[in-house]
């Protein structure tokens, strides 16, 4: 009996999940389920608090891909940050209504405050380990509650996160990844950018403008009467045309002074929780299956790390705190060098935007102003070490 009461103590005494078993639960069962679990839990390991903060992140991606699969919004050729991800066709969808974009993005960053959260529980100092394996990693965009078979991490954000060359020569199937307390801040620096992106797109609500244009798209098709529709260039390039039109007169339209500010505040932790990653992983003396390593560790993924890439990266950041508290100014191809463009007021003092009146100069007016112009040395610096992936790497690094 003595026996049977230590081995149950001894059971008790486990963490509900082992680290190595959240990535098995997330692949059997799905982000949502493992999320609750999570958070029910009354004194979660450090390991397991994190696992809390990355499956809420996933899972506000998953649900917007749920959403937008619901009413069949694929939006190719857009690169606004949550909307770049490609959602397979609806053969059903729901009825598109004006606020959804609104609404999508309200609830992205509702979803990622709750992330940062779980994540602010984690101690620096932490040494917890937690293995996932990126394979296990799906959405599920249907609702069937089933892993279809794009519905895998990398199938869904593979591109965007790595792009086609270093995404070909990865085999998923094969990686674990070993997240540590360095990740920590890498991933609230992620939360940061989605939230001062939706935050953006609050600013400019663009609930009107999709009503506008979705008014007149009704209309010319009422007058189309051939069946099937014989109009080439409108099945070709017409959803182009309408996401255009929304996205200028969205930003025509009177923004809101607090979604920009938020915005603006965003972008700044997130420089703040960059450079905190930078510091840790630099202080790193292991090298084991790391997300984003130092220069003396091999990244899980497989692909080239340059060594340097943390001190070149963090000059980009210098250039762009030095833009969002105004201290440098951009550069625009009506002002000579000694002027420029404060991008801290475009945030706080928020006007709309007409793109013709910003190429003339009428736009730019309000925010130009005498000072230091940033230049392009530490741009050029990260561009150079990454040739023809920056961009991409921009998105990783975050």
């Amino acid at each position: 009996m003595r026996n049977l009461l230590a081995v149950l103590a001894l059971i008790a005494a486990q963490p509900a999940f082992a680290q190595s078993e959240i990535s098995a639960q997330i692949s059997a069962e799905g982000l949502e389920a493992v999320r609750t679990r999570l958070a029910e839990m009354a004194e979660p390991s450090d390991a397991e608090r994190f696992a809390l903060g990355g499956v809420t992140f996933l899972r506000a991606i998953e649900v917007s891909l749920q959403e937008r699969w619901r009413v069949g919004l694929n939006t190719r050729y857009t690169e606004i940050p949550v909307l770049r991800l490609p959602v397979p066709d609806n053969p059903a969808p729901d009825p598109f209504e004006p606020a959804f974009v609104r609404d999508l993005f309200a609830d992205v960053a509702e979803d990622m405050a709750a992330a940062r959260d779980a994540l602010a529980e984690v101690p620096e100092e932490s040494d917890f380990g937690l293995e996932i394996a990126l394979s296990d990693l799906w959405f599920d965009i249907d609702m069937d509650g089933v892993r279809g078979e794009r519905e895998g991490l990398m199938e869904v954000a593979g591109l965007a996160l790595m792009g086609a060359r270093a995404l070909g020569r990865v085999e998923m199937q094969d990686v674990v990844v070993r997240f540590d307390a360095a990740d920590v801040p890498w991933l609230v620096a992620y939360t940061h950018f989605i939230s001062g992106v939706s935050e953006a797109v609050l600013a400019y609500d663009p609930t009107d403008a999709v009503a506008d244009v979705i008014a007149v798209k009704d209309g010319l098709a009422a007058l189309d009467t051939e069946l099937p529709p014989s109009n080439a260039m409108d099945m070709e390039f017409g959803f182009f045309v309408d996401r255009l039109a929304m996205v200028w007169h969205a930003l025509r339209s009177e923004p809101d002074q607090d979604h920009a500010a938020a915005a603006h505040a965003h972008f700044l932790e997130m420089i703040d929780e960059n450079r905190r990653f930078w510091r840790l992983v630099a202080a790193e003396t292991d090298d084991d299956r790391e997300w984003l390593p130092n220069d003396m560790q091999k990244a899980a993924l497989g692909f080239e790390v340059p060594e340097g890439t943390g001190a070149v990266w963090q000059g980009v950041l210098d250039d762009a705190e030095a833009l969002l508290n105004g201290e440098k100014l951009i550069p625009y191809w009506r002002l000579d060098r000694g002027a420029g463009l404060n991008l801290k007021r475009m945030f706080l003092e928020p006007r709309p935007v007409d793109l013709v009146d910003w190429i003339q100069g009428a736009g730019a007016l309000p925010y130009a102003e005498k000072g230091v112009r940033v230049t392009g040395d530490n741009w050029f610096r990260f561009e150079q070490m990454f040739r023809g992936d920056a961009l991409l790497f921009v998105v990783f690094l975050n």
